[in-house]
């Protein structure tokens, strides 16, 4: 027999003690959160077959506040794993690609049932490759450091909230209508957020907010319960603004890449020359 450790077999009880091997709950709790995360995504889609869009809504809401925590969580507690992150991107499909296109179809794109259709699907896909593309682009060393500041296309969370627009103001006071008049505005709408998350479009990312200055802290926590109180009272009206707000902070976000990236590019002539 070969000394190469490749061909050395392990014994019955080595065999036993790797399938049985403890696995820390550092590693458990972020992948629980997650989890959590795709049961939101999932109820979503239960409250929208019932008809029940408020409640869809805030089931959707949860689901990206899950997934902003359970990655700060896995990082926090040095818990990050390959299958962490499977999971994590599996679960994102489900919650913000999937879970709001049937939110909208069953809502108001069924008047129109093939475009209408169309226009889900292309979302759904539009998800998938942003997600699959993040993925790769995880693993990219060439990339530089101050492309953290950035995703590429809208990230997927961001994707669910600003395509559902058309229905918090329906939902909100001003009651947007869900006549077949307007779903094709909607429909242009929902197939223009799946561009921006399919695109190569650079978004601001918040992955770079940690510590806030020690004379910040009384104004960010103000901030804080005045964000909540709004959302608890008016959270249609809130959601509504934030979606806009996202939107209108997109041409911010390329002059900045652009800015950084002509830096870069006469830094790099500079020390060529």
């Amino acid at each position: 027999m070969s000394d190469d450790p490749q061909n050395l077999e392990l014994s019955p009880l080595e065999l036993r003690r790797l399938r049985f091997r403890k696995i820390p709950i550092r590693v458990v709790l972020p992948n629980l959160v997650t989890l959590l995360a795709l049961c939101m995504g999932l109820t979503s889609i239960r409250y929208a077959i019932e008809q029940d869009f408020g409640k869809a809504v805030t089931a959707i809401m949860a689901a990206a506040v899950l997934d902003g925590l359970d990655g700060r969580l896995a990082r926090a507690l040095k818990g990050t794993s390959r299958f962490g992150a499977e999971l994590d991107s599996l679960a994102d499909f489900v919650d913000f690609a999937v879970a709001p296109g049937l939110l909208l179809y069953l809502w108001s794109l069924h008047e129109i049932k093939g475009l209408g259709w169309f226009a889900v699907l292309a979302f759904a896909i539009a998800g998938a490759l942003r997600l699959a593309r993040f993925n790769v682009m995880i693993d990219d060393p060439s990339r530089p450091a101050w492309h953290a500041e950035f995703f590429v296309g809208m990230p997927a969370p961001a994707g669910a909230v600003t395509v559902l627009l058309p229905l918090y103001l329906h939902l909100s006071a001003l009651e947007l209508p869900a006549t077949k008049a307007l779903v094709p505005f909607y429909i242009i709408y929902v197939l223009a957020i799946a561009f921006l998350m399919a695109s190569r479009i650079p978004h601001f990312s918040g992955k770079r907010i940690g510590r806030i200055p020690r004379d910040l802290v009384i104004p960010v926590l103000f901030g804080v319960g005045v964000t909540a109180l709004l959302l608890a009272i008016y959270p249609m009206e809130l959601l509504s603004v934030v979606s806009v707000a996202f939107l209108a902070a997109i041409p911010l976000s390329v002059k900045r890449y652009n800015a950084l990236a002509k830096a870069q590019a006469e830094k790099a002539e500079a020390s060529v020359s």
